[in-house]
């Protein structure tokens, strides 16, 4: 379940972009101002709005700890601010002074690249805030950018359509041509990097003007080559799909749309979870908090959503949101299916007709396993003896189905084999308990455990999908 917690209204114009650090939120606009809030209760910091550009800010970005946020605008600038006090850092002046529509920092913080109007880019030494490299793609406009998990490659998206793989020393690693129809609009790579045999693979989101959001599998090979391949074709959204992100454990991918709404995917299933339509106008932004089940979303109606991914079954507005597919629907706990998720088995299971009974009842996923005869004949008023022994009978179907024969192998730490607290994602893909793999890397020359090849980098990034899950069953079993 997804709630709305709270509405930001405090910019004056569109909303154009959104980015989350462990303890900050920041939104730009077009009204020339980034703002700053506190993630735990979105009050606005002292310092906030952060005013310096002469015209409208179409992008920022966090560094990896949050020191820093990097934001570019119209004037041709990007600039870097202190998150501590909200003073600027630096600025950086695009070469040829063209319009800056995207920027991006590499997850190590090395490199900062802004791409432009006049379809250029600039990678830049962010330590030192020097110009490295610059590189163009001729009569377009840059307007997506994204650094792989590893920091050593990145991707951009223009107006033409195609989407570019570069490396630091800006050499096309791999050009897919008509990506999206009409123009890409957002790019994202996935936090983690999967290994095996001689290929390492990163996920990459993408979505454009054709109302597509795509997700791809980008391969590459102990030769150095690269190779990258459609996985699936999400068709969530009616209109064009002008924002994407992923989690921070890559399970799951969030999109905004020029029809208004928010939706909410299983990343690695392709299953659509949730279609969120609060805001007033084109959703221009989106993202996920990296420390909490928190998405923020802006929007051209100059207001910013904040929502809270947690069981239940309506939003704060009481209208209830789309129900889960069986798909996904069987990958909960039947304790943590909602009153929707019990309509909806009811009538695959041939029981449509109490569907209005239930719903009255307000029977959630807890309810239905400790559902009694009494509870149906005096409480729920079904007066069908039969229909009473049905409803029971695929009740403890369900409870036999879902009996755990012991700890789940996925809850399991790979190392330690224990029942994990703390897991994270490594840069293999498997999740491991944060000690353990923390060790492992301090010991074993930044192997993986599971494949043995080489981690391409030391980030760890927190398993929140996991740990809930982990919690989940811990209290049911």
């Amino acid at each position: 379940m997804t709630t709305l917690i709270c509405t930001l209204q405090d910019h004056r114009d569109d909303v154009n972009w959104c980015a989350f650090s462990g303890n900050l939120l920041a939104t730009c606009s077009g009204d020339k101002t980034l703002r700053m809030y506190n993630s735990s209760d979105f009050s606005e910091l002292p310092f906030s709005p952060l005013s310096g550009h002469g015209y409208g800010v179409h992008c920022c970005c966090f560094s990896a700890c949050g020191q820093f946020l990097a934001s570019c605008s119209t004037d041709a600038t990007t600039m870097v601010w202190s998150t501590d006090t909200g003073e600027i850092e630096a600025v950086l002046e695009h070469p040829g002074r063209s319009q800056v529509r995207i920027c991006a920092l590499s997850p190590d913080s090395a490199h900062l690249v802004s791409g432009a109007s006049d379809g250029s880019l600039a990678l830049w030494d962010f330590p030192s805030k020097q110009l490295r490299r610059t590189g163009a793609v001729n009569d377009t406009t840059m307007v997506a950018c994204s650094f792989s998990p590893c920091s050593q490659v990145f991707m951009t998206g223009s107006t033409y359509g195609d989407l570019r793989l570069w490396d630091l020393e800006m050499n096309q690693l791999h050009v897919e041509k008509n990506a999206h129809d009409l123009g890409v609009t957002c790019c994202t790579f996935a936090p983690s990097i999967l290994s095996g045999g001689q290929v390492v693979q990163f996920r990459l989101a993408s979505c454009g003007q054709d109302s597509l959001l795509k997700i791809w599998a980008i391969n590459k090979f102990t030769s150095g080559g690269y190779k990258m391949q459609l996985l699936h074709t999400l068709t969530g959204q009616a209109a064009p799909v002008l924002s994407c992100a992923f989690s921070s454990d890559g399970q799951l991918l969030v999109s905004g749309s020029v029809d208004k709404t928010v939706t909410v995917y299983d990343a690695k299933n392709a299953v659509l979870l949730y279609t969120l339509n609060q805001h007033e106008r084109y959703v221009t932004a989106c993202c996920f908090s990296p420390t909490s089940p928190l998405i923020a979303t802006g929007s051209m109606d100059k207001t910013v959503n904040i929502w809270r991914l947690e069981d239940g079954c309506t939003d704060r507005g009481g209208k209830s949101l789309p129900e889960r597919s069986s798909a996904s629907r069987s990958k909960l706990l039947v304790s943590d299916w909602s009153e929707g998720d019990v309509s909806a088995w009811l009538a695959e299971e041939g029981l449509g007709g109490l569907v209005d009974k239930f719903r009255a009842n307000n029977i959630d996923g807890t309810e239905l396993l400790s559902l009694t005869k009494e509870t149906l004949a005096s409480e729920m008023h079904i007066e069908s003896v039969g229909l009473r022994s049905k409803v029971l009978r695929k009740v403890e179907q369900l409870k036999s189905d879902s009996v755990c024969s012991g700890i789940p192998d996925e809850f399991l730490c790979p190392i330690t084999r224990e029942l994990m607290r703390e897991p994270v994602i490594a840069a293999d893909g498997y999740s491991y308990e944060r000690e353990a793999i923390d060790a492992w890397i301090n010991t074993k020359n930044r192997s993986s455990p599971m494949t043995n090849l080489p981690l391409l980098t030391t980030l760890l990034t927190p398993n929140h999908t996991l740990k809930m899950a982990i919690g989940r069953w811990k209290t049911n079993n």
